[in-house]
């Protein structure tokens, strides 16, 4: 019934089409070929008397979005394809030649083709054809899909489809936008003229009109609470092309009065309606971020994990081996070795030694150190290795290049150098500084500051954090962990399956071999460890060198200036006793060896021959020298510090008498100390310009002093081991321990002695430095004053005086007379101390 209306009405559009245009389909038989866009560009395609439109579906493949989107193809092809249509074919088929073989047996009376429309996006062709008053375009319409159903044609793209054909019902739009097909079609609802409201069709009705054309999925109105006008509803075809020909087929029908389309009738406009096939899964991840934020966190650490990490142990191992360093390249160091011994005879040819200036005096006064150092690590105890001393004592060369040196040839040596990562600032420039010292790359530091903002973001919305960033404890913990395995698979690497022991497992492979394992030397330990975050890198440090001993990876070393490095290091191997070695200054003898060969190691030692013939060496700068004498008694005062024992060297090198460069030595010293432990300096730092005088007047006085004499001096009342931890940092003095507690102070250096005396014995500045320090006494006498008056005025104010407490009151009477005793001798020594700033200068 439907469909017998359906064909009634759109043989009653044509008949009314017709009377408009019987005068234009008269001027000629044959008309030019339309655009893509229609006649004339205008989106349409009309129809005189006696003419009808058929729709060809599946004649291309209608998915060709990248030709249809080519200006190029749209301009050029389509013209092509419109001219080949009278005769050629389109795809699969040729429209014309199917409606010709359809109306052959002449029944239908004279047909002709007037134009064939190609739409390339679309995968099909309109055909306007014309026939005679004997037929219909219904019955041309039945003949054509009689002939494709019994001679089907298949395309070859696509073997289980067939072309179809149906009678265009509608005023068909052939718009050129770049509106693609899709199963679903947005039908709305318009009037046939302004005016006149349009019905909203129902869904049955719908279903009668569109279902010849093709299976439905779905038909969806749009919801009565709706405001936007025109009223639509959605038709979800089974597949696209279904939806494509009853889209040119319907476009523009007119649905009458008595199928449902209201008093005038309703127009249906098609459009191609794009359906978001996966808008669940993104409503379902905006609509739950407590467990998508989380997921997604780990799916970008699991991506960093197994892309970047096998990426960063392979830079760290060729960070330890120097893989890609010139120096350590084997015809580079084939040509410096050559070298090297060239220059080596010709200096021992001249009377000169190959080594560093006077650096192999002390070493051969450290050679025990050397080969104790060498003989642990060829042991297999669990245990680390720590070199303790002060600054300047060569705790680095003596490891690294000597004790180390066939390690580092080996290329099993990595030096960790503490220092650039307790100065950077910044948790960035802290991990980066890190990443550095061991090869860690990349390493995206920036990274972390970015991921604290979504981490923020993620809190405000869910009011938890996504677990975007990472503290610098666990990006601490990531770069040793690469490095962990680095350094095993360095150990490793000479391993072979024709060895002895191949049957072994790594942990016992490298517990017999120790030989195998690289050394890891963590450099300036415990370097300003008072600042905030210190100890959680220096804990994390231990921890990191405690796994690798205990798994066998790797040697480690420990060089320090601090004497509580036991303190650090035992929370991360408590059951283990660490093999020691405290390196001291060097002794008075050693100390003058030193400077007298780096005196004479750029001496060239010529020979001459004197007066009876006889050949004679020339004399060294040492020998000609006659004020070397001075050394034996001024080393004592510089003592053994191998930094000051080489300032000293390059002082008589420039021509300086032993006793004038201690001079000028011992003075810069004391200007540096005064500079910055007694002038009034930085706010933040923890001991005052009177603590500091304080230990300079004590210490000048002898060379060690009792550590508790400096805690109970008045300065130092209060948070004495505070300061005094303070001023070891800053290295003005040092604190000697036994059993784990201080019990004695000396200077930091001990040029440091004579610099003190140097200071007190400036009688100006001792005098300005006193006076403040009797200031400051005098304060807390008067202190003590008040406090013993405000007692005795409590006590004073009871209305009967019992005899109890007549013991407290003689008590506090007798503090009030020693403290006003002390102020009455203070303000004199205040007086003296005033004259000599008045009267010297």
């Amino acid at each position: 019934m439907i469909r017998q209306r359906l064909v009634q009405c759109s043989a009653r559009a044509a008949h009314q089409t017709s009377r408009t245009s019987l005068l234009r389909c008269r001027i000629s038989h044959t008309r030019a070929a339309s655009s893509e866009a229609g006649e004339h560009k205008s989106g349409h395609i009309s129809t005189g008397q006696n003419e009808g439109i058929i729709f060809f579906n599946n004649l291309l493949p209608f998915r060709l979005q990248w030709l249809y989107r080519q200006a190029w193809s749209a301009r050029r092809r389509a013209p092509i394809l419109q001219h080949e249509a009278k005769t050629d074919v389109i795809g699969a088929a040729s429209p014309g030649n199917v409606l010709k073989d359809a109306t052959q047996d002449g029944e239908l009376g004279q047909i002709d083709v007037v134009e064939i429309l190609p739409r390339l996006k679309e995968g099909g062709a309109f055909l306007k054809f014309r026939h005679d008053d004997n037929a219909d375009v219904r019955a041309v319409a039945a003949a054509v899909r009689a002939h494709l159903k019994q001679n089907t044609i298949r395309p070859w793209w696509n073997p289980f489809s067939s072309v179809k054909a149906n009678l265009v019902l509608g005023k068909p739009w052939v718009e050129d936008l770049f509106r693609m097909p899709s199963h679903r079609l947005q039908v709305e609802f318009l009037p046939p003229f302004p005016g006149v409201d349009a019905a909203e069709i129902s869904q049955e009705q719908l279903y009668s009109i569109f279902r010849p054309y093709g299976k439905l999925a779905e038909i969806l109105r749009q919801g009565s609470d709706s405001k936007i006008t025109p009223r639509f509803a959605y038709l979800d075809f089974a597949q696209p092309r279904k939806a494509i020909m009853a889209k040119n087929c319907l476009h523009g029908f007119t649905v009458p009065p008595e199928e449902g389309g209201g008093k005038s009738g309703t127009v249906l406009r098609i459009t191609y309606a794009r359906k978001e096939r996966f808008g669940w899964i993104k409503s379902w991840l905006f609509d739950h971020p407590r467990i998508v934020i989380p997921l997604l966190a780990a799916l970008v650490a699991g991506i960093s994990i197994a892309i970047f990490d096998p990426v960063r142990t392979l830079s760290i191992r060729a960070h330890i081996t120097r893989a890609f360093h010139i120096e350590d390249n084997i015809i580079f160091r084939w040509f410096r070795r050559q070298s090297e011994d060239l220059i080596n005879k010709v200096k021992q040819l001249r009377g000169r030694d190959a080594s560093d200036g006077g650096l192999e005096v002390l070493w051969e006064d450290r050679k025990d150190e050397i080969d104790l150092i060498k003989g642990w690590l060829m042991e297999s105890a669990e245990t680390f290795i720590v070199v303790q001393g002060p600054r300047g004592s060569g705790k680095k060369e003596l490891v690294v290049d000597h004790a180390l040196q066939h390690k580092r040839e080996a290329q099993r040596l990595l030096v960790f150098d503490c220092k650039p990562v307790l100065e950077a600032r910044g948790d960035a420039a802290t991990i980066a500084a890190a990443a550095q010292q061991v090869g860690y790359r990349p390493v995206f530091s920036w990274i972390n500051n970015i991921s604290g903002l979504l981490d923020l973001a993620s809190q405000g919305v869910t009011g938890m954090k996504a677990g975007f960033s990472e503290t610098l404890e666990t990006q601490l913990v990531k770069i040793h962990t690469n490095t962990a395995a680095a350094l095993k698979k360095i150990a490793l690497e000479d391993r072979h399956k024709k060895d002895k022991d191949a049957n072994l497992s790594d942990d016992e492979y490298l517990d017999s071999h120790p030989d195998k394992r690289p050394v890891v030397v963590i450099d300036n330990f415990l370097h300003k460890n008072s600042e905030p975050g210190a100890y959680m890198v220096y804990d994390k440090l231990a921890e990191w060198a405690a796994q690798l001993t205990t798994s066998n990876v790797a040697h480690v070393i420990f060089l320090t200036q601090d004497i509580s490095f036991t303190k650090s290091l035992s929370k991360a191997l408590p059951d283990r006793v660490f093999r020691q070695i405290a390196l001291d200054d060097c002794s008075p003898e050693v100390a003058k060896r030193y400077v007298v060969n780096h005196l004479d190691f750029d001496h060239e030692a010529k020979i001459t021959k004197n007066e009876n013939g006889e050949e004679e060496k020339e004399l060294s700068p040492s020998q000609k020298r006659n004020d070397l004498e001075e050394l034996d008694d001024v080393i004592g005062q510089l003592g053994g510090r191998l930094t000051d024992l080489e300032f000293l060297a390059r002082r008589i090198k420039a021509g300086e008498t032993p006793s004038k460069a201690v001079k000028e030595i011992v003075d810069q010293s004391s200007s540096e100390i005064l500079k910055m432990f007694l002038l009034s300096g930085a706010e933040d730092r923890q001991w005052s310009c009177q603590q500091a005088w304080t230990i300079v007047k004590k210490l000048s006085q002898k060379e060690t002093m009792p550590y508790n004499e400096i805690v109970l001096a008045a300065p130092f009342t209060g948070e004495s081991d505070k300061a005094l931890a303070a001023l070891e940092q800053a290295e003005l003095i040092s604190v000697q321990s036994v059993n784990g507690r201080p019990y004695s102070v000396k200077p930091g250096k001990p040029v440091y002695h004579p610099a003190f005396k140097r200071l007190v014995e400036d009688r100006v500045l001792a005098a300005k430095m006193d006076l403040a320090l009797l200031g400051d006494e005098v304060k807390d006498e008067s202190k003590t004053i008040d406090k013993c008056e405000n007692e005795l005025r409590l006590l004073a104010e009871l209305p009967k005086q019992p005899g109890e407490v007549s013991g407290r009151i003689q008590w506090l009477l007798s503090k009030i007379r020693v403290s006003q005793d002390k102020i009455e001798g203070y303000e004199k020594e205040t007086a003296d101390l005033k004259k000599i700033l008045l009267t010297e200068y």
